[in-house]
Parts: structure tokens; C-alpha cells; sequence
């Protein structure tokens, strides 16, 4: 059974810095295109950013570009979002999961972005 784990949420100011972290177990982590999503609160879930298997291909919302980065650790099976110059509208819970498949979502970490 597919785990995901979620870390590194918390309270940041505006403008500041988070990194959060997805550990993978129970399946081959590097054989997966991996992705972020996060839902804010009542809102819907929104796709923010993916990964290529190798890392070497990234894909960004809109939303996120130019603040998010994303990558990815295949030695220790971790998936990674740096998120730089947050704003109020980036609170939400962030999710990792593979790729087309919602059912491995992870548990979620909570970011909320206040001054």
C-alpha cells in the first residue's frame, strides 16, 4: 500500500519561506511522476506543480511560478516544494501524491501564510 508522508507545514509572515517534504514508502518512488496539490480552506483542490520520474522536467501553476520549486530525492524516496515569498493566498493544506492517482494522496500539511 502506497504511504505518503507530508511535513514541514507551520505559520509563516508574508513574503517569507517554507519547505516541505514528502517521504514515499512502499513503492518504487523513481518509477513515478510526482505532484503537488494543495486545497485551500473551502475551496477545492488545485494542482500546483509536477515532476518528471528523473526530476529533470518541472511543471508549475500559474499561481505558483516563479515563488515554488519543486524537486525530488530519489535515493531517499522524498519529494520536496520550496516556496519562496509566500502570500496570504497560499495558505491551504498541501498534499503530495503520484501522478493521475488521487487515492495515494498523503495526509497533508498545513501552511498558513499570516502576519
Amino acid at each position: 500500500q502506497v504511504q505518503l508522508v507530508e511535513s514541514g507545514g507551520g505559520l509563516v509572515q508574508p513574503g517569507g519561506s517554507l519547505r516541505l517534504s514528502c517521504a514515499a514508502s512502499r513503492f518504487t518512488f523513481s518509477n513515478y511522476v510526482m505532484e503537488w496539490v494543495r486545497q485551500a480552506p473551502g475551496e477545492g483542490l488545485e494542482w500546483i506543480s509536477r515532476i518528471s520520474k528523473g526530476g529533470g522536467t518541472t511543471w508549475y501553476a500559474d499561481s505558483v511560478k516563479g515563488r515554488f520549486t519543486i524537486s525530488r530525492d530519489n535515493a531517499k524516496n522524498t519529494l520536496y516544494l520550496q516556496m519562496n515569498s509566500l502570500k496570504p493566498e497560499d495558505t491551504a493544506v498541501y498534499y503530495c501524491e503520484k501522478w493521475g492517482d488521487p487515492t495515494s494522496r498523503g495526509q497533508g500539511t498545513q501552511v498558513t501564510v499570516s502576519s
